[in-house]
This record gives structure tokens, C-alpha cells and sequence, in this order.
């Protein structure tokens, strides 16, 4: 599954992008007439109606009457569809697999524990008979699913993977497709978890929201009306590599004292050596939900560092939400306490209280927001295709 190549600014790419923004505020709001589309998306009434008429001809939305004010309206909702995605969370130590149709409800999961820096090669054949075997499971062929999504952990977009040093440079959407005969797209789990709580989460509604993942690594991702907002060419780094400690540990990234080198797992558990030994990630946040005085420390100094380098961005960007996920989020009260104190200590963000959330997806975000991208993936292509057939027989 590739993402259109049109030209910026050529017909098809225009057509794209306009289809796109329909969709999502369909899916936003739930159902909305079309004068009420063209007022959330800024688009005219005509070029709303066309696009309407593509996506109702390619079987994305339906069409039914209504009325508003007294006046007759069309009014546009998604199309009940059956049809089952694959969403694939390839994590350092774990593999996360869900079974997910179009309105984001999970009909299958399934969790397979991972050897440390386990190889590429060796994780997705197992993800391929994973995969296989979940769809069995269903009664469905693998042929049966439109697409596969794959979030993966990285330091940036285009970037290398973080945790997993065996992957740099694998083409994963490439493997995956020649192994299972499905179109396959990969995405950045810090987005992917972001699509999904802008979907189904804690950021629905939002007109500007900010997702932090805190997991391997501290990532952010901005979510616009939503949709995640993607960078030019130019990578961006995100949360995590933000500078708090100008004389600290050189980061992955090659600069000096980023945030990743106070807050990633992998410092957590060191800061907790000496006094607990070897801790994994989950024993440490049930150790600081339990009460233990050392792991609350240090899950609470981080949260104070996430807090204090998150009000810049905060400051800058000015979301009406921020939602907080990822494998250390579940500490909850720990970690998010003192996120809040450092947000409320800026005087432009005094009502932080209303501005801080958990998120509301837990573990299975970054599949569900991932199979969200899928079907948003499909449904474009359609309506791209259904378009172009027109335009040839005119």
C-alpha cells in the first residue's frame, strides 16, 4: 500500500487531500449534512457535493435526507461497512497483533512476548504465521483483509528504530507484503496511537490536541482537526529531543542532553539499579502504583522533566487538549501529577488541570491507529479510482 504520488498541487493530489478532509470530519463529528461539511472543512458547497458523489459511488459513505432549520439537506455519514484490517505493533519486547474492522472495534487480539533485540527477519516470519493464524481463528483467509498497518517504534519519521538495533534500514512494509499478499503500510507508533485517540480516544473533538507517548523513548505528535500533522522532508524530532541537561549523556540522535537520555526506559531503570536491581518497565510501574518510595521518585522526577519541556511546547503550539499514553503512562497518578505541576507552573497554561489527560486507549492504541490509517488509505484509493474511471469515460 503506497500513499498517492501525485505532484503537490496537480488535480489528483488536490482531489486527495480535499476527499481526506471530508473523511475526517465524517469521522470527527459522526454525521453531518453537506452545508455543515463545508463549513468544517472550509470547502465550497460545489466541490463538497462532488466529492460526496465519489465517495458515495466508491462505497465509503452513505447518503441519507434530513432536514435543518426547514430546509431539506443531504446528510453524510460513513457506510456500514464489514470489512476487517490487520494492525501489527512491532515493540522491543513484544509483538501486539489486532483483528479490527471499520468502525475500530477489535474482533481479535493477540500478544506474543519478544526476545531482547530480537532480529528482523525472525519477528516477522512470526508475525506472518501470527497473523495467519488470528485470521484463521475468524474463519477469514488473509486474502479477506483489505490491508495491514504496522506501527513501529522510531526516533523520527524516516528515522532509525529505537530499541530494536538490528532493524536499521529494513523495508518492514516490503517483508510483510511479499510474505502475506496484503497491501501493508507502516506507521510511527507515537502517530498511529495519536490517530487513534483523535478518533475513538481521549483527543476526539479536539481542534488542536497533543499526544505524548512515554515509553522505550518520549515522542509527541500534534493532531490538527483530527488528523496527524506530517513534516516536510526536514525529520522532526519530536518530545524527546528537546535539550533539559546541556551537560548531560550524548542521545541517539548525536546531540547532547536530550530528554530520551533523562527519561527513556532504559535511564529509568538505571536511576533504580543499586536499590532494586534489574527492573523491567512493568514491574517498576507496579512498584510506584503499590507505593514504593524509590520507583515513585523516579517515575515522578519524569514526569516533572516530560512536564517542564512539554510547556514549551505547549506554550508555542497552544492545544486544546494533551493526552499522555504509552507503557509508563500507566503509572497514572505518578507520572502525570507532576507533568501537571510543570504545566501549571507557566502562567499562559494556570488551567492546566483541564488540559492534561490520560490517554484512554492503553496497549492497544497504536493498533487501532493504525488500522485507522489503513482505512483511510483504502478509502482514497477508491474514491481516486472511482474518479479516475469517470474521468475516462467522460
Amino acid at each position: 500500500m503506497r500513499e498517492s504520488s501525485g505532484a503537490p498541487g496537480s488535480q489528483a493530489s488536490l482531489r486527495e487531500a480535499n476527499s481526506a478532509r471530508i473523511l475526517e470530519a465524517v469521522k470527527l463529528y459522526g454525521q453531518l449534512t453537506q452545508v455543515e461539511l463545508a463549513a468544517a472543512t472550509g470547502l465550497s458547497p460545489a466541490t463538497v457535493s462532488n466529492i460526496v458523489k465519489q465517495l458515495l459511488a466508491a462505497g465509503t459513505v452513505e447518503t441519507s435526507a434530513t432536514t435543518r432549520s426547514g430546509r431539506r439537506a443531504q446528510l453524510v455519514t460513513l457506510a456500514r461497512v464489514t470489512s476487517l484490517a490487520l494492525g501489527i505493533h512491532i515493540r522491543p519486547r513484544a509483538l501486539e497483533m489486532s483483528l479490527v474492522d471499520a468502525g475500530y472495534t477489535q474482533v481479535a487480539r493477540q500478544h506474543l512476548p519478544l526476545p531482547p533485540e530480537h532480529r528482523f527477519d525472525t519477528t516477522l516470519d512470526r508475525a506472518a504465521m501470527l497473523a495467519a493464524e488470528l485470521a484463521d481463528q475468524r474463519g477469514l483467509a488473509l486474502a479477506d483483509l483489505v490491508g495491514i498497518g504496522v506501527a513501529m517504534p522510531s526516533a523520527n519519521r524516516g528515522g532509525a528504530v529505537v530499541g530494536l538495533p538490528t532493524w536499521d534500514d529494513v523495508d518492514v512494509a516490503d517483508i510483510i507484503e511479499r510474505r502475506l499478499h496484503r497491501p501493508v503500510l507502516v506507521e510511527r507508533e507515537t502517530d498511529a496511537a495519536a490517530l487513534a485517540e483523535a478518533r475513538i480516544g481521549a483527543l476526539r473533538g479536539a481542534a488542536c490536541g497533543v499526544y505524548v507517548r512515554v515509553g522505550e523513548v518520549t515522542d509527541s505528535t500534534i493532531v490538527l482537526g483530527g488528523a496527524v500533522l506530517r513534516p516536510g522532508s526536514a525529520p522532526a524530532a519530536g518530545l524527546g529531543h528537546v535539550r533539559v541537561a546541556p551537560d548531560g549523556a550524548i542521545c541517539r540522535c548525536g546531540a547532547r542532553g536530550c530528554l530520551n537520555t533523562v527519561v527513556s526506559i532504559e535511564a529509568l531503570r538505571e536511576l533504580v539499579r543499586i536499590s532494586h536491581g534489574p527492573l523491567s518497565l512493568r514491574d517498576m510501574v507496579a512498584a510506584a502504583n503499590s507505593g514504593d518510595r524509590g520507583c515513585r521518585q523516579v517515575v515522578a522526577d519524569a514526569g516533572a522533566a516530560i512536564g517542564a519541556a512539554l510547556a514549551d511546547m505547549a506554550t508555542t503550539v497552544g492545544p486544546d487538549r494533551i493526552a499522555v499514553g504509552g507503557p509508563l503512562a500507566q503509572a497514572a497518578d505518578v507520572l502525570l501529577g507532576p507533568m501537571l505541576d510543570a504545566l501549571g507552573a507557566r502562567p499562559l497554561l494556570a488551567d492546566a488541570g483541564s488540559l492534561l489527560v490520560p490517554g484512554q486507549l492503553g496497549q492497544e492504541a497504536e493498533t487501532l491507529g493504525v488500522v485507522a490509517r489503513v482505512f483511510d488509505m483504502m478509502s482514497l484509493t477508491s474514491v481516486l479510482e472511482t474518479s479516475s474511471g469517470g474521468e475516462q469515460r467522460g
